[in-house]
């Protein structure tokens, strides 16, 4: 019969009582992510309020009334109208103190940037931006205004209710309530709706190189969404520190953190913020981005039903305040302004650092303030040993105090690898369910952090001749705290030096650990070092820090869960793991976040081998149950990407056609053809189908870039080739020299005449040219072939046409 010790029972009291603590924690984090404690106002809420309701209303229109936003559609121009329509009423009933222009803006041009590593060239023609301009009456043209951006077309299959209607619709409903508020902004405001943002941004290059208004632009804001909803994040802001300033001073509910920005430079993505403050037009601003409810992001289920409650409503009032805060800015300037101040010297003081508390307040701090708040934990962690010892023990007792601490550093550091290392070995992720991804990821990695505990219990001190009256346990105890302290004040330096913002984190973790230990100091000496009494004593100065730790750690992992769904498949069979194990490592990094600064005390009572036992088999029982679950359901879809592809030569001979087919996650083709049979018959792909022989479609035929496979390959008769749709020039690799890989991509809006280039070759043999086009026409049989497919797998389909030409 198992029996437990009473030291056993001890650390299972602690463990469950901690497991209580960060489910508590947990919940609150889950309560703020999920917008629970917004009330969004109702349809007919006063007028001077914004109105979640009166925002959907608008989402309705545009992503279920409209069909289709895409370039080439008429739905695209349905929704220009409609917003023009809606702009004209609000300019109708304005009070008598303000100016309303409206303009509805066509956009043509050219560029070349840098996108995932490529050049592109890109060449744009007749998309519509719809433009309203409030302004008092006593405003200049030159006065320096402030620009709120969002894109009203969505990605080819999507509805793009959160993509971004969502984003269309706060601005509809920001813009309504500035007139009927009765506020006549002190400097001018410019709401943009661009047409052209999933094609690479144009609609928003168009208007910042070419518009009338663009040099008066002294600031911006530019929504975007990534999802349906959630914490309404500042992803991005820049030039320089005033954007994050004024946000942090003025949002009602803030939520951003300056950590994103070092993220966002790995996202697989761009947004509008890139055309405004980097590559062209250098204003300062906001890329404020909804995070959560990616599985829906660029699916045909973004849907309005898929909308977080709260996320538009907190949006909303947190713009109001924004815009407010921003025309009255002191530091507001128009682009001529700005050049004279750069010319002058005048320099700003670089990206701060800043993070939202569970969107109850920000706290923010300069880049030179962070020098200061940066470097103070390491100080700490370096003096502490000779403030000490020095006194009573001496010079030499100090210095081996010193390195005891570098040795419980050292320590520390070996329970953070173990406890990213553990859950690797666990690691089976179900997409659909995050949840099951905590119960065996976080067990076996607070097991990992508690390795050097148990194995390392007798702990070399180097300072134990120095102290006759001290007791080891004592002088043990002290080095691994100040062990874990400097770990974390070394990562918090480290970060900022190296020019990063998220340092943030371990830098409060480091300032919360020292009340915590004091605390725990003076409880020793009422309650004993054995009363969990004591333990409490130490957590509970802890529970803040620990409570923005857990809500920062969980709201990163939901974000990389829901984006792996669209991460790219990569060859197997090391293709269908990397996730998981990229899952595992980061839940393993983020718990000894949330947790490591807690062990140093609690540890005393959890590095028991029977407790390392209970965390290790409640893993192995999750992955068992993890295992019974299908990853995918409709609330978390596979994504497919077909492309029905028709090959011409000679100016119009069909020589060949095909189905190229792409996952866009871990689990390759042969997953979906075992639990999607009906999709293997529509194609002939039998169980002896061998993918190891398939077709791989070369680059240059696959519009998308993905890695994919083709499924079948037969000839078309001429019938079935479309006789009208929108021809828009693709891209085709080419390296010069050495040179990134460039693309010539042409991609226009409806128009009847059309495109003329050249192509100019010294070459002095026969030239081959090949020009590929993609098109939202779906032949019967791909529409066939899309209807086959289960309700839990979400189906991007297209068609393409490449052409080769010979002279």
């Amino acid at each position: 019969m198992f029996r437990l010790s009473s030291g056993d029972v001890a650390g299972f009291k602690l463990l469950f009582s901690i497991a209580i603590m960060y489910g508590i924690m947990s919940m609150v984090a889950y309560y703020v992510m999920h917008m629970k404690f917004i009330t969004p106002l109702p349809i007919d809420a006063p007028l001077d309020r914004f109105s979640e309701a009166r925002a959907i209303e608008h989402i309705r229109v545009l992503a279920h009334e409209i069909d289709g936003r895409q370039v080439g559609r008429q739905g695209l121009h349905d929704a220009a109208k409609y917003i023009r329509m809606q702009l004209e009423i609000l300019k109708d009933r304005a009070g008598s103190d303000v100016r309303i222009e409206i303009e509805e803006n066509i956009v043509n041009g050219s560029f070349n940037m840098m996108f995932l590593g490529h050049s592109l060239s890109l060449g744009y023609r007749n998309h519509t931006n719809i433009v309203m301009r409030v302004s008092s009456l006593e405003s200049k043209d030159t006065d320096p205004s402030v620009l709120l951006n969002g894109h009203y077309d969505s990605p080819p299959g999507s509805p793009g209710a959160g993509d971004c209607g969502s984003c269309v619709a706060s601005i509809l409903e920001v813009a309504r309530l500035t007139i009927d508020s009765g506020w006549a902004p002190p400097k001018p405001l410019i709401f943009l709706f661009n047409g052209a943002e999933e094609l690479f941004m144009l609609g928003s290059h168009g208007f910042i190189t070419t518009h009338k208004w663009r040099n008066t632009i002294g600031a911006f804001i530019n929504l975007e969404a990534s999802g349906t909803g959630g914490l309404d994040r500042v992803c991005q802001s820049g030039p320089g520190s005033w954007p994050s300033q004024v946000y942090a001073q003025s949002a009602v509910y803030p939520m951003g953190n300056s950590a994103a920005q070092d993220i966002f430079a790995f996202v697989p993505g761009d947004t509008d913020y890139r055309m405004f403050a980097t590559d062209f037009g250098s204003v300062p601003g906001l890329d404020i981005i909804f995070l959560h409810g990616g599985y829906f992001y660029h699916t045909s289920t973004d849907t309005v039903e898929r909308l977080l409650p709260g996320s538009i409503q907190a949006r909303g009032d947190n713009l109001f305040n924004l815009l407010k805060a921003f025309t009255n800015s002191s530091k507001l300037e128009n682009a001529h302004d700005r050049g004279l101040n750069r010319g002058s010297g005048t320099s700003d003081d670089g990206q701060p650092m800043f993070f939202d508390y569970l969107s109850l307040f920000m706290v923010y701090y300069s880049r030179r303030q962070g020098l200061v708040f940066h470097s103070i934990p390491v100080a700490i962690f370096l003096l502490v040993p000779f403030f000490l010892r020095l006194s009573k023990y001496g010079l030499l007792c100090s210095f081996a105090a010193l390195f005891d601490f570098i040795k419980g550093t050292l320590f520390h550091v070996i329970g953070v690898i173990f406890a990213v290392i553990f859950p690797v070995v666990f690691s089976i992720l179900r997409f659909a369910r995050p949840y099951l991804a905590y119960m065996m990821f976080v067990p076996c990695s607070l097991a990992g952090m508690l390795i050097p505990r148990i194995y390392w219990n007798s702990f070399p001190l180097s300072e134990a001749g120095y102290h006759p009256k001290s007791s080891k346990e004592e002088l043990v105890d002290q080095a691994r705290f100040w062990g874990a302290f400097g770990l974390y004040a070394f990562i918090s330096m480290a970060y900022f030096y190296a020019g990063l913002s998220g340092g943030f984190l371990t830098l409060s973790l480091a300032a919360f650990m020292l009340p915590a230990w004091i605390s725990f100091h003076l409880s020793v000496k009422y309650y004993g070092h054995e009363s969990l009494k004591s333990a409490a004593c130490f957590l509970l100065p802890l529970l803040p820090c620990l409570l923005h730790s857990v809500y920062f750690s969980g709201h990163s992992a939901q974000f990389l869960i829901e984006k792996l769904g669209m991460a790219g498949s990569l060859p197997l069979p090391h293709g269908y793991f990397i996730p998981d194990v990229l899952v595992a490592a980061t839940i393993g990094a983020f718990t000894s976040v949330c947790v490591g600064p807690i062990l140093p005390v609690t540890g005393h009572w959890l590095a028991r081998s029977s407790i390392m036992q209970f965390l290790l088999h409640t893993s192995v029982i999750a992955l068992a149950l993890t295992s019974q679950f299908f990853p995918y359901s409709t609330d978390a879809p596979k994504r497919v990407v077909i492309q029905h592809t028709v090959f011409t030569s000679d100016g119009g001979k069909i020589d060949d056609t095909r189905y190229d087919m792409s996952v866009v996650d871990s689990n390759a083709l042969p997953f979906l053809f075992k639990h999607a049979p009906e999709v293997a018959k529509e194609l002939n792909v039998d169980s002896e189908y061998s993918f190891d022989t398939a077709n791989q479609s070369s680059r240059e035929a696959w519009m998308m870039k993905s890695r994919s496979i083709t499924i079948l390959s037969k000839r078309l008769p001429q019938s079935m080739v479309p006789a009208e749709f929108t021809w828009n020039f693709h891209w085709a690799p080419e390296i010069v020299k050495g040179g990134p890989p460039s693309y010539i991509c042409r991609l226009s809006g409806v128009a009847q005449e059309n495109w003329t280039f050249w192509l100019e070759t010294n070459s002095p043999g026969a030239i081959h040219i090949e020009v590929g086009v993609v098109e939202q026409y779906l032949m019967e049989s791909m529409k066939k072939l899309k209807d086959s497919v289960p309700k839990w797998v979400d189906v991007t389909a297209y068609s393409s046409f490449l052409s080769t030409y010979n002279f």
